[in-house]
């Protein structure tokens, strides 16, 4: 066979794939994106809830404030992003597939899960017997539903990560992202592994309503799934804002096989220690800290790339800006990161900062590479811009804001109560900041879902 000839049978096999995974991967991104409009939802009944006297409404739920938090939550900060993190599996398994994918079905039976579990997730909070808790990583509802929708969600983004892994056999080298995201699969069904063996350990000693204690180990891998998944988003948006030589490809590398060997000893705590006693609690704890070097070892290569380039930094490419608010946002997080101490709003604030750093990566990455993976129309550069500032900016001034009270006696976890001047005023300020957040993620969600449902016509 010529040379040409292996080209177009290469192409021919991957217009095939793709064609087969494009209709789900759309729904794995509006799945994404509908659980961040689902969140926003429950921040407006939070506000509702607020008004004096709202508790004594017809048909509101008893002690509502608590069991909406905990849903806005979840679904802001663990299905939005295990969502983009299964549309990045399902890209990643077309870059990879053969002429047919294997297992093609897995990933439809995944989203069918995901969106049985929805309901069951957030339909507890308007039920007077559910209880909530704010437990680390993953707060929940203390009702059977709710562990159903939990139990579902995992098994549901768990199925495209399979179907990756089985068609990874005979694709030598695998290409950067699939590569990237079959590791963060790895690292994805290790804390699974985590949760299961926490499980059974804790039923065993009759224990298992201690969701602290359940989630504490899974709960820190899953930030490591968010940290490869802030890596691709970084490298997506270089190679699309800067310029394909934008990217040091060996730093990127080096970095997502970091993040997945830091893991990789995490399931062995619980026979290396006793288990849930401090000493474990420590060792996931101080795991964690060793994500900052992988990120800071790509954030530097891009960093230095960029100086290297002498031309200035084109603010006006919606993927270069999302990239540099993304930056930002994680550098800021992982400055007050090194700076806390104690149990206060600082831990929040440096949370949140990293957490947004990578929500923003991952919108800007969805309506720019994800909606030219799709074949989508795409959004006009402007629209990108705003909501990109208004969502990363805001967040920045309400981190910081957080951080200024923390370090004033503002405790987290306990909205209320007397305050020192200085910290009254930093929580102020964090409300503010916090509405210009929710009307550029708000922006996204509309913005998004319109590209998402049209075809390659005029631009969103």
């Amino acid at each position: 066979m010529s040379v040409a000839s292996s080209q177009f049978v290469a192409i021919g096999r991957k217009a095939d794939a793709a064609g087969a995974l494009a209709p789900e991967a759309r729904g794995w991104a509006l799945i994404a994106v509908g659980a961040l409009g689902l969140a926003g939802v429950f921040a407006i009944l939070l506000a509702l809830s607020r008004i004096p006297g709202m508790d004594r409404a017809p048909l509101w739920p008893i002690g509502f404030f608590y069991k909406g938090l905990v849903i806005h939550v979840v679904f802001s900060l663990v299905i939005w992003l295990l969502g983009v993190f299964a549309f990045l599996a399902t890209v990643a398994t077309r870059d990879a597939a053969s002429p047919t994918v294997r297992a093609a079905p897995l990933g439809r039976i995944g989203q069918g899960i995901v969106l049985v579990a929805f309901p069951c997730l957030f339909a507890p909070a308007f039920l007077d017997a559910a209880q909530p808790e704010l437990t680390n990583y993953i707060p929940l509802l203390r009702h059977p539903a709710y562990d159903i929708g939990l139990v579902l969600l995992a098994l549901g983004v768990l199925a495209p990560v399979v179907r990756l892994i089985v068609n990874l056999p005979g694709r030598r080298p695998p290409p950067p992202l699939t590569l990237a995201m079959a590791l963060a699969g790895l690292v994805y069904g290790l804390a699974l592994v985590s949760f299961v063996v926490a499980g059974v350990l804790l039923a065993q000693r009759g224990a298992l309503g201690d969701r602290e204690a359940l989630f504490w180990g899974g709960g820190h891998l899953l930030q490591f799934v968010n940290a490869m998944l802030l890596v691709v988003n970084w490298r997506i948006l270089a190679r699309r804002g800067l310029g394909e030589t934008a990217v040091d490809e060996t730093a990127f590398r080096v970095a997502i096989v970091l993040i997945a060997v830091l893991a990789a000893p995490a399931p062995f705590f619980y026979a290396a220690f006793e288990p849930f006693s401090p000493g474990q609690h420590e060792a996931f704890r101080l795991l964690q800290f060793g994500l900052a070097a992988p990120t800071l070892v790509f954030a530097a290569a891009l960093v230095r790339k960029a100086a290297l380039r002498r031309k200035p930094w084109p603010w006006r490419d919606p993927a270069a800006f999302a990239l540099a608010a993304s930056l930002a946002l994680f550098a800021l997080g992982g400055i007050m990161g090194f700076l806390i101490s104690g149990s206060d709003t600082r831990t929040p604030a440096h949370y949140h900062a990293v957490v947004t750093a990578v929500s923003v990566s991952s919108a800007g990455m969805l309506l720019t590479f994800g909606l030219d993976a799709l074949d989508l129309a795409p959004v006009r550069a402007g629209a990108i811009r705003w909501l990109i500032g208004l969502y990363a900016g805001g967040q920045f001034v309400a981190s910081i804001a957080m951080f200024v009270a923390g370090g004033y006696g503002a405790a987290r976890k306990t909205p209320g109560g007397p305050l020192d001047p200085v910290a009254a005023a930093g929580m102020a300020a964090h409300g503010i900041a916090s509405i210009v957040t929710i009307v550029g993620g708000a922006a996204f969600v509309v913005i998004a879902i319109r590209a998402l449902l049209r075809s390659r016509t005029a631009a969103a």
